[in-house]
């Protein structure tokens, strides 16, 4: 599992650090380079493994949903490999640095099975309203975990 959050900067190349438990954990899970993917407002970052499987599901549900279409439209064709360097880094790509907005401070946060990517600000803003709509947000998923 990943979990936390880190402040890197992005260089102008496009390469933003992995944190080193992070590293371990992807290279503990897969031999093969993770992948790197658009989502809404961020970049996910999933172990090669965890991928595939999440890939055949969503491309199965395309086959019958319009909308699950689009969203595997968004997500595969925007997927690359994402081998992390010496220097414990990823480059990504422009076109994906573009769609979620991010140019130079990110928050790189595990949240659980996969790793997001977000512009530093947008990621405040978002944990910002999450934190003002806590008490109802927690009371959704207590019924849909059964808590």
């Amino acid at each position: 599992m990943f979990r936390g959050r880190h402040n890197h900067t992005i260089d102008a190349k496009g390469r933003v650090n992995i944190p080193a438990g992070y590293r371990m954990e992807l290279q503990r899970r897969s031999d093969q380079p993770p992948i790197l993917t658009a989502d809404q407002n961020c970049l996910r970052l999933y172990p090669y493994e965890d991928w595939v499987v999440h890939e055949k599901e969503i491309v199965a549900k395309a086959a019958i949903d319009p909308n699950a279409r689009d969203y595997v439209r968004l997500m595969i064709s925007g997927a690359v490999e994402a081998p992390i360097d010496k220097q414990g880094r990823i480059l990504v790509p422009q076109y994906l640095r573009e769609q979620a907005h991010i140019e130079r401070d990110v928050t790189v946060a595990g949240v659980g099975l996969t790793i997001e990517i977000w512009d530093a600000a947008r990621l405040q803003k978002n944990l910002n309203q999450t934190q003002a709509n806590f008490r109802a947000i927690s009371l959704e998923m207590a019924e849909k975990v059964g808590s």
